[in-house]
């Protein structure tokens, strides 16, 4: 998320209005305060099992910033189909893994599991399917014979501070053309 915040400056044609999180204690909204960025705070344990609640909740947060872009990143909640198709088209996401290989969780320990030689990153259109939507761009790391889920995680990582800036400058000049990075 800072990475996306440090690259919208100079000619970038998108600008961030908010940062949005459900945990009080993400480092990240400390990180948009100081580059004054608003913050907004919308915990889900309040509202159990009330997933309609809980985005009402944040619909409600984000009208007041207006955004035209929504980017997700380390928000693991998974949001409904309405939701999803209120922000159609301008809703982007980064998962840990080479989409279509390995939606949801433990990306890097079934990767490793797997035997896979090539793991990383994927930057896609959220649609009302898990981790499903148009690919946007791809950084692709090797998976190193002594790699743990951790060692792996953190090259993901890195890579995933490359591509998504780079994805969402596309996005927001209306480029959805996809962009593939090896390391």
């Amino acid at each position: 998320m800072v990475r996306l915040l440090d690259s919208m400056t100079g000619d970038h044609p998108a600008r961030a209005c908010v940062v949005l999180s459900n945990n009080p204690k993400a480092g990240g909204l400390e990180r948009a305060e100081e580059r004054g960025v608003p913050t907004e705070i919308v915990r889900h344990q309040p509202f159990g099992t009330d997933t309609s609640g809980f985005e009402h909740a944040i619909l409600g947060a984000l009208a007041e910033h207006k955004p035209d872009i929504i980017c997700l990143a380390g928000f693991m909640r998974i949001l409904t189909a309405e939701f999803v198709d209120r922000w159609r088209g301008r809703m982007l996401n980064v998962h840990p893994s080479l989409l279509p290989k390995y939606k949801g969780l433990h990306t890097h320990a079934r990767a490793i599991a797997a035997g896979d030689t090539a793991h990383g990153c994927t930057v896609h259109e959220v649609t009302p399917i898990l981790d499903d939507g148009p690919i946007l761009g791809q950084a692709r790391v090797p998976v190193r014979p002594d790699d743990t889920k951790d060692t792996l995680a953190a090259r993901v990582l890195v890579q995933e501070h490359i591509l998504y800036p780079m994805v969402l400058r596309r996005f927001a000049n209306g480029d959805r053309t996809p962009v593939f990075l090896n390391d």
